[in-house]
């Protein structure tokens, strides 16, 4: 019998990762949009959604008969690589290692491209726009999709993955709509981290399940290895805000200048 308990983790994480890829889907949409007209947009972005939809009908019910150990460790550890990639990028952003992302930059940058192709191609222009729109929806959504499936396969979650995935998108193109803007306030960094410790603590929990391991609590110890990776993370985040801040200190000596040197790691 489905319960809340086990349904909420898949919930969540479908939900996270649906937002991120959204948001970054709708920001690509809204520059062809910008640029070319809505009627392209739309077009692309539909023809991408219905990828989608195939691909999950299709594979789901695949997912379905591999055995289920097998199928566990397999996309347990296919989730802790994903998932940790996405934690560990946003732990070095929080961290000012590598710089945040700009969804008004990429939305800049999308559109300059698309008046560059306007210009050489304007006989052809209205399938590039269609075309951007496809390829933003279908491959932002192809991770949104391995997410659904590998959280809600094995345990006939993919439904409630696939509703929190359904909820996420409309919440995002809803907003996209209502502003007609990137959505650059959105705390896509935060959302990554958050989405990067869920896929992780799915990815341990996923492996020891095809390992056998009898996890306490069942599917709650989710929950406790999400916590015990948000930990890790917030030490290796200040160790490093730390390491940095030692650096600077060491440039200031060297060179004789301290409030330069810490203007520049601010």
């Amino acid at each position: 019998m489905l319960t809340w308990a086990s349904a909420a983790p898949a919930v969540s994480a479908a939900f996270l990762a649906s937002l991120v890829e959204a948001v970054e889907a709708v920001t690509i949409v809204m520059a062809v949009a910008t640029v070319r007209g809505w009627r392209s947009a739309r077009a692309g972005a539909l023809a991408g959604l219905v990828s989608l939809a195939l691909m999950v009908l299709i594979l789901g019910p695949l997912l379905e008969r591999v055995p289920l150990h097998a199928l566990q460790l397999v996309i347990g550890i296919l989730l802790l690589l994903f998932g940790m990639r996405w934690l560990t990028k946003a732990a070095l952003r929080a961290a000012g290692i590598v710089p945040l992302h700009d969804e008004q930059a990429a939305f800049d940058r999308k559109a300059a491209e698309l008046r560059a192709q306007a210009h050489h191609h304007a006989a052809r222009v209205d399938w590039i726009a269609a075309l951007a729109s496809f390829k933003a929806v279908l491959l932002e959504g192809v991770e949104v999709v391995f997410i659904v499936l590998a959280v809600g396969a094995g345990r006939g979650l993919v439904g409630a993955a696939s509703i929190g995935s359904l909820a996420a998108c409309a919440l995002i193109v809803a907003i996209g709509f209502a502003v007609r803007r990137p959505l650059a306030r959105l705390p896509e960094n935060s959302l990554k981290f958050a989405v990067g410790i869920l896929l992780s603590a799915f990815g341990v929990f996923w492996s020891g399940e095809g390992l056998g391991v009898a996890w306490p609590g069942d599917d709650l110890a989710i929950l406790g290895i999400a916590g015990l990776y948000l930990l890790m993370a917030i030490v290796a985040i200040g160790a490093i805000r730390r390491w940095r801040g030692h650096s600077a200190s060491q440039v200031a000596q060297r060179s004789g200048s301290p409030t330069a040197a810490d203007d520049r790691y601010v």
